[in-house]
């Protein structure tokens, strides 16, 4: 179990009633809480936890319209995001009561200074390198509007959007700045964006070949909403579409092309890339092509020539490199 849950459970007298957990792991809590609803923004956590919890999860940018009297963040790794659901989460319990919870590293006491602005607040717990926080809301604030938090800049002529949380918010990153120069010749078909963050690698692409098939993906909605903005301040069009994983993506592809996250929260993870090159095969047109940009100490060269083939190397620069390699004919 994770251990903000454990910490949870550590007080699980505070947490009998109806509640919201919001940004809940993908564990048994809810199962050891039986009046408590979960709330995630990210569709792997999300998914998990509706196979076991089908009427108790709840999915999306804004917090779900539920009778509940306190709510549990369990905050996320970017400040500008926790500062919002903080907000979200307080204005809808008048009077009740809102609960952080965070491990040390991933900046929980920093935050509590941030929860400390709503209301009377005060540590409830510390252990498993976790703190809970409790803060008693005297006088909600107003319901915020996830994008008034977004951020716009300008890339290769295009104006992006991206709300709080999303990777690189409100800046263009050096691994897709890369990719960017590098997105000519791929097959013709339907191709698939994979971890489309604010839509920069999508935008792009519609605009130099607006009549391509496009599919844009991420597994955390703020993202997905950040790319829908993005394609509508450019009048351009395509699919996107929220998802845990590769498993979830079309099939039939003629392109994959990705800047594959390697985080989770504050924690290091492969996995999500690791699936997409181990199943790209599955998804991908015989004679289709994943074309992946990734951080050069990433050893994802061996990896991909084991599950697709050959693999070019097409550019290196400031750290990052551009692989690309097709299924077999």
């Amino acid at each position: 179990m994770d251990p903000r849950s454990q910490v949870l459970l550590r007080q699980a007298e505070l947490f009998d009633g109806s509640i919201l957990l919001a940004g809940a792991p993908a564990d048994a809590l809810l199962a050891q809480l039986p009046h408590a609803q979960a709330w995630s923004w990210l569709a792997d956590d999300y998914q998990q936890l509706a196979r076991n919890f089908p009427e108790r999860v709840h999915t999306g940018i804004v917090p779900p319209k539920l009778a509940y009297t306190s709510a549990v963040l369990f905050l996320p790794k970017s400040r500008e995001l926790a500062a919002y659901l903080m907000q979200a989460l307080a204005s809808q319990i008048n009077g009740g009561t809102l609960f952080l919870v965070g491990e040390k590293r991933s900046g929980v006491e920093g935050a509590a200074k941030q929860l400390a602005q709503l209301g009377h607040s005060y540590k409830v717990d510390s252990a498993r390198h976790c703190q809970l926080w409790q803060c008693h809301i005297e006088q909600a604030p107003p319901q915020p509007n996830p994008e008034d938090g977004q951020q716009t800049f300008n890339c290769a002529g295009l104006t992006i959007h991206s709300l709080p949380g999303v990777f690189s918010h409100g800046r263009l990153d050096k691994g897709t700045a890369l990719l960017l120069e590098h997105l000519e010749g791929l097959p013709v078909g339907h191709w698939l964006d994979f971890g489309c963050g604010a839509g920069v690698v999508g935008a792009y692409l519609k605009q130099h070949y607006p009549k391509a098939q496009l599919t844009l993906f991420d597994v955390d909605a703020f993202a997905v909403r950040s790319s829908e903005l993005s394609l509508a301040a450019n009048q351009l069009e395509a699919e996107v579409v929220f998802g845990a994983g590769i498993e979830d993506a079309p099939h039939e592809l003629s392109a994959i092309i990705t800047n594959p996250p390697f985080h989770q929260g504050v924690h290091t993870s492969y996995q999500a890339t690791e699936q997409l090159i181990q199943q790209a095969t599955a998804h991908l047109r015989p004679g289709g092509e994943l074309r992946l940009v990734a951080n050069s100490f990433l050893k994802y060269q061996p990896l991909i020539e084991a599950h697709l083939g050959p693999c070019k190397l097409l550019a290196e620069r400031n750290g990052f490199r551009v692989y690309s390699a097709r299924r077999a004919k």
